[in-house]
């Protein structure tokens, strides 16, 4: 049920106390509810605090944690590492800006994973039983499953059943991390998100199957914090999904940072020999090896569809999740689907946008929501980090859309200077010819906080000329995106205007 409870901590009491109370004694349901949502992590609980909020009867149903992967297992956790890898980065390169820190810098690493524990227990009241129960739902814990058109069983870890009656339905189970079977690995034993935060001594050496953006993330944190990292991905470069030259620049970073890339390489088995764990693999045509002392499985997640009855309503799915319109309605019109179970974009801040898009669409005749009408930024949290909105430029190419890109790189910026923070870039892509702006890449220590900038643009449509205009306080890191979006206006001073500008100046001396 819980990959927390094998870690004796105040702060891991406090949270189960919050996401899943000890002698919890489900309600008894109350009649037909408006919505019944299977899943209680961000998009469940944003739907079911959206139809409580109106005055709807919601009742959500958990077989695990309420908050779900974010809160227990992924956003909270991962940040609250990282944070304190950045501040072991910060005292190791204190002498580059004229600060001499004495002795050898050490990490306490049960105290790392402490304040993370702690971090996670203060956010954990938001997604609490506690709180949804007084916003108006029904919180159920039990494993959840269809077993009539209009009907849920809840069975409980007690072995009690009780049925929920619905007019429509949510599901939004989330997914889970995919495990590749290499040989061996089984046996060997290894870690994924759900079980890396239980830690509760720092691996001396670990393998991190995956390149994607958890891979990247944990290989630089743990590194940081200690531990030797080797990254291992069959990919020739990390961040496949990001354009080459962001994920070159982090690419950089990582193995600044000591990470030892293991790239364009395949693993072959893996076993256990002197009490370690060795990966055997094939890279440049050659049989290498690697000796760990633990393994951390990071290359994608997979949509949780299993075990739910689907059939017996006609819910569609595939291995890629729930069959949903751009309305986010199954092939059941009754039945909805969000979050990572239906959508390919996997994120906590567009699972909460699903949930919000479902609680309109499925309770009310009209306006209807469209997925397809969010414009969904993501970030990477490396150092630095990397941003997205829109389109890559292959996107583009592909949909048939020509287009023009503007870049600045952050050794532009004065106060990326000032910071010692020169590595990075904005990028952005405009329609070829126009300011309408179709994606953006940011690269820099505040990505994150930079792209939501262009993706309002993007949103409200108002062209990267208003970026341009836009007043950055000075001296800031975002200066970039006006740096940017001024190599756009540039191109609008044609030899024509040029010449009109000259006549008119010349006449008005």
């Amino acid at each position: 049920m819980s990959t927390i409870l094998p870690v004796e901590s105040v702060h891991n009491q406090q949270l189960l106390q919050n996401v899943r109370p000890a002698g919890w004694v489900n309600p008894v349901p109350n009649g037909r509810y408006n919505l019944v949502i299977i899943g209680a992590g961000s998009a469940g609980l944003v739907a079911a605090a959206g139809t409580a909020g109106i005055g709807g009867k919601v009742a959500i149903i958990e077989k695990g944690l309420l908050g779900g992967d974010c809160l227990n297992s992924g956003c909270v956790p991962s940040k609250a590492l990282i944070r304190s890898a950045q501040a072991v980065a910060a005292v190791r390169s204190a002498a580059d800006y004229g600060v001499q820190v004495a002795g050898e810098v050490t990490v306490n690493f049960a105290a790392v994973m402490e304040r993370m524990r702690l971090v996670r227990a203060d956010i954990s009241p938001h997604d609490s039983a506690e709180r949804f129960t007084k916003l108006g739902a029904d919180v159920f814990f039990g494993h959840a499953s269809f077993s009539g058109p209009d009907t849920i069983t809840v069975s409980d870890a007690a072995g009690g059943e009780q049925v929920l009656q619905f007019s429509k339905a949510l599901i939004a189970t989330g997914s889970s991390p995919t495990v590749i079977p290499f040989p061996g690995l089984e046996e060997v034993g290894y870690l994924t998100n759900e079980s890396v935060f239980n830690l509760t001594q720092q691996p001396r050496r670990m393998a991190i199957i995956g390149g994607g953006p958890i891979g990247s993330e944990l290989a630089q944190t743990f590194q940081r914090l200690g531990t030797a990292v080797t990254l291992i991905d069959v990919a020739p470069h990390i961040l496949p999904r990001e354009d080459v030259d962001a994920a070159e620049l982090i690419q950089q970073a990582l193995v600044a940072d000591g990470v030892t890339l293991l790239l364009a390489a395949k693993i072959e088995r893996i076993v256990a020999e002197y009490g370690a764990k060795v990966i055997y693999y094939a890279k440049d045509g050659r049989q290498q090896s690697v000796v760990v002392d633990e393994i951390l499985m990071a290359v994608g997640r997979r949509p949780t569809v299993n075990g739910l009855g689907l059939e017996k309503v006609g819910v569609a799915y595939t291995n890629k999740g729930i069959t949903v319109n751009d309305y986010l309605q199954t092939t059941n019109p009754r039945i909805y689907a969000a979050g990572d179970a239906a959508v390919p974009y996997q994120f906590t801040h567009v699972a909460g946008n699903t949930g919000a898009i479902v609680v309109q669409n499925a309770l009310f005749p009209a306006p209807k929501r469209k997925f397809s009408d969010l414009v969904i930024p993501w970030v990477t949290y490396t150092d630095p980090e990397v941003a997205h909105v829109g389109l890559y430029p292959h996107e583009a190419e592909a949909q048939g859309i020509d287009i023009d890109t503007y870049t600045q790189p952050m050794s532009k910026v004065d106060r990326a200077m000032a910071e010692g923070a020169t590595a990075g870039f904005a990028k952005i892509h405009v329609k070829k010819g126009t300011g309408e702006i179709v994606g953006a890449t940011l690269v820099n220590q505040h990505a994150g906080e930079m792209i939501g900038e262009v993706t309002l643009a993007m949103k409200h449509k108002l062209g990267l000329g208003a970026l341009a205009a836009l007043i950055h306080p000075y001296p800031t890191q975002a200066e970039v995106i006006s740096k940017a979006a001024g190599e756009f206006n540039k191109t609008r001073l044609t030899p024509t205007v040029a010449k009109l500008f000259k006549w008119w100046l010349a006449r008005t001396r």
